[in-house]
C-alpha cells in the first residue's frame, strides 16, 4: 500500500505503528487572486481555503464559511482525507503554523504557532517577502521545537502554491519546466506561463538567493526550508505533500550550497499521493533527483476506486491530487493498519 518513489523502504517501515504530530503550514499569496490560476477552493474566496482546511481538519466542521471548500467542478478539499485518517488512527496532536493568513482559523484548544508573518503579494508584482527574515524565523522555530510524538508530519495548505513553487525553482536556476503538478486535471498553462514569465522578469543576475525568494516564492516554502534546517535531522519528519514540498527541499539544497555546508537527511522523507506520483503532467521524481543530498520519497497507493461518489471520482480523473497533507496522512493510516476500504467509507461519511 506504500510505494517507493526514490530511496529505500527502510525509513518508512521504521515508522510503522508509531504516533506522529501533524503540523499544518498555512499561508496566503495574492498569486491566488489571478483569475483562473487555481481551483483550490471557492471562486472569489480562495483566500479562505487554508483557514477552512485547518478548521475542518481539527474539528470536522468549517466555521469561517457555511460549506467546506470545494473546486468549481465540485471536488472537495483533500482535508476530507486527512481528517478521515485522523478519525481512524489519530495523530498525536495537530498543530498549525500561521505563515501569513488573511483570516485566522476559529479554533480553541489547538496549538496555533504565530510568527508575525504577513500574506505575500502576487509574484507578478514581486511577492514582497522578506525572505531572509521568514527563513530565519523557520530556523529558530526548528531549533527550539520539541516534538511530543515520535515524528512530525509536515503538511501545507497554500492556494496557487504550485505556481509559486514553479517560479521558485525556475528562479533558483533549476531546469524544472513542466515538472510541477496542478490542482487542475487540465492545467491552465497559458495563465501559468504568463504569470511565471512576469514573475521571473522581476529578478536578475545581481539578486542573491534571498532576493530571488523575496520576489518569486511564498512564505510556506521559505519558512519550511528554514524549519527543516533548524531541526537539523534531530527529529524524523515526513514532508506531506507533492511538488510544493519537493520545492522546499530544492530551496534547502540551494541554501546549503550557498553556505558551503551539508546536512544529514537520514531522518527526512517526502510522502505524497498516487495522483501526484502517477501524474503525467508533472515529475516529482525528477525534482527530487536534482537534490545534492539523499532523500527517501513514497506515495500512498490509494484511490477512490471503491467509491461510487462522483465528487470523489474526480480525484481519480486527475482533479485536485494533493493538499492538506493527504498523501502523508494516507501513508500514516496504512502504517497504523487502516485499510483502503475504511478510509474510503470514512471520507464518504463526511460528504
Amino acid at each position: 500500500m506504500i510505494k517507493t518513489i526514490i530511496g529505500k523502504p527502510d525509513f518508512i517501515e521504521s515508522l510503522r505503528g508509531k504516533r506522529a504530530s501533524f503540523m499544518l503550514a498555512l499561508s496566503n499569496t495574492k498569486t491566488a487572486d489571478i483569475e483562473g490560476i487555481t481551483q483550490a477552493g471557492i471562486r472569489n474566496m480562495i483566500y479562505l481555503t487554508p483557514t477552512l482546511d485547518s478548521e475542518f481538519l481539527c474539528t470536522g466542521e468549517v466555521r469561517s464559511l457555511e460549506n467546506i471548500a470545494q473546486t468549481p467542478k465540485g471536488v472537495p478539499t483533500p482535508a476530507l482525507i486527512t481528517r478521515a485518517v485522523h478519525l481512524l488512527a489519530p495523530y498525536g496532536r495537530i498543530e498549525l503554523l500561521d505563515l501569513g493568513l488573511e483570516i485566522k482559523p476559529k479554533l480553541d484548544y489547538f496549538t496555533q504557532h504565530g510568527f508575525d508573518i504577513t500574506p505575500s503579494q502576487s509574484i507578478v508584482e514581486g511577492a514582497d517577502i522578506d525572505a531572509q527574515e521568514v527563513f530565519e524565523k523557520g530556523v529558530a522555530f526548528g531549533q527550539s521545537y520539541e516534538c511530543q510524538d515520535e515524528y512530525i508530519i509536515l503538511a501545507e495548505s497554500v492556494p496557487s502554491g504550485t505556481t509559486t513553487a514553479t517560479a521558485t525553482a525556475l528562479g533558483l536556476g533549476y531546469k524544472a519546466e513542466g515538472m510541477f503538478s496542478s490542482s487542475f486535471k487540465n492545467s491552465p498553462d497559458d495563465i501559468k506561463e504568463k504569470t511565471l514569465k512576469l514573475a521571473l522578469s522581476n529578478i536578475d543576475d545581481k539578486n542573491d538567493i534571498f532576493d530571488t525568494l523575496s520576489k518569486v516564492s511564498d512564505n510556506m516554502i521559505i519558512f519550511n526550508a528554514g524549519f527543516l534546517m533548524g531541526l537539523n535531522n534531530r527529529i524524523k519528519v515526513i514532508l506531506a505533500g507533492g511538488t510544493q514540498m519537493a520545492c522546499v527541499l530544492l530551496v534547502m539544497n540551494r541554501i546549503l550550497k550557498l553556505m558551503g555546508g551539508a546536512m544529514e537527511t537520514s531522518n527526512l522523507a517526502l510522502c505524497t499521493t498516487k495522483w501526484v506520483a502517477e501524474d503525467e503532467n508533472s515529475d516529482i521524481e525528477a525534482l527530487l533527483k536534482m537534490l545534492s543530498f539523499p532523500i527517501n520519497a513514497y506515495y500512498a497507493d490509494f484511490d477512490f476506486s471503491l467509491s461510487e461518489r462522483p465528487a470523489l471520482k474526480l480525484y481519480d480523473e486527475g482533479e485536485a491530487k494533493e493538499g492538506v497533507g493527504a498523501g502523508g496522512a494516507l501513508v500514516y493510516g496504512f502504517l497504523n493498519g487502516v485499510s483502503k476500504d475504511k478510509i474510503t467509507k470514512q471520507v464518504e461519511s463526511q460528504l
